[in-house]
């Protein structure tokens, strides 16, 4: 393998060489895990093509955000794939509650809040799913420790999923829902910050903020010209 002329160090180096072992993972149409997924996200795909277009959003914010943490290539691969199938479980929530146009009653809520219970039971059935189950899990817990289903607190709550927690809010923002309007880019980070410490793990909204959104604006529209200061360099929204 040929090593890059931007690599500086071994540092580099080696983080190079994991996100090229984790593309050729992901690549891998014969593995027990990539069959898996792909059956549960075609059955995803006939039953609610919209929220296939959600979680294929988070995912690739949870892969741009995941190099950006000191993660292997097995330890990306498993975040990533979490992402992807972090609402599965919502395949056996009924259409009237998915698709309602109002906020949901308690009783709505308490059937919608069983749906990471529900995922880690479907991806679970799956041993080379183990993994990517015990993340989806835990993506709708809170730092706080008012989320669920377990009330985990702070950093009892797996670092994936306090990830995919961030990316999830975020693409739901900048999305927009039936009864709420999309945000800007701006005004999903501050929301954000505003709930880091609450909702959010701190340290990471800090990490998404300085690292993730400028990644993003890279990857989009690639880097600016050296004279130029990157808030000018991509186009206006």
């Amino acid at each position: 393998m040929l090593i890059p002329v931007e690599v500086v160090n071994a540092s580099d180096a080696l983080r190079i060489a994991d996100r090229r072992m984790y593309s050729q993972k992901g690549r891998r149409a014969d593995s027990a895990s990539s069959q898996t997924r792909g059956v549960l996200l075609r059955v995803l795909h006939e039953r609610e093509p919209e929220l296939e277009r959600h979680l294929d959003g988070v995912a690739d914010l949870v892969a741009t955000f995941g190099r950006q943490l000191p993660l292997d290539a097995e330890e990306l691969d498993v975040l990533v794939r979490a992402a992807e199938l972090h609402d599965i479980g919502k395949i056996a929530i009924p259409d009237e509650i998915l698709h309602k146009g109002s906020e949901l009653s308690e009783d709505e809520w308490r059937l919608m809040r069983k749906h990471p219970l529900i995922g880690q039971r479907v991806l679970d059935a799956a041993p080379a799913l183990g993994e990517v189950a015990k993340l989806v899990r835990s993506t709708h817990e809170r730092w706080d420790g008012e989320g669920y289903p377990d009330g985990l607190k702070g950093r009892d709550i797996p670092l994936g999923s306090r990830v995919i927690l961030i990316c999830d809010a975020y693409n739901a923002m900048t999305e927009g829902r039936p009864f709420r309007a999309a945000r800007s880019n701006e005004q999903a980070l501050a929301e954000l910050r505003q709930e880091a410490g609450t909702q959010f793990d701190p340290e990471l909204v800090k990490t998404f903020a300085e690292k993730v959104m400028p990644a993003l604006e890279r990857e989009r529209y690639g880097s600016p010209p050296v004279n130029q200061p990157a808030e000018s360099a991509a186009p206006a929204k």
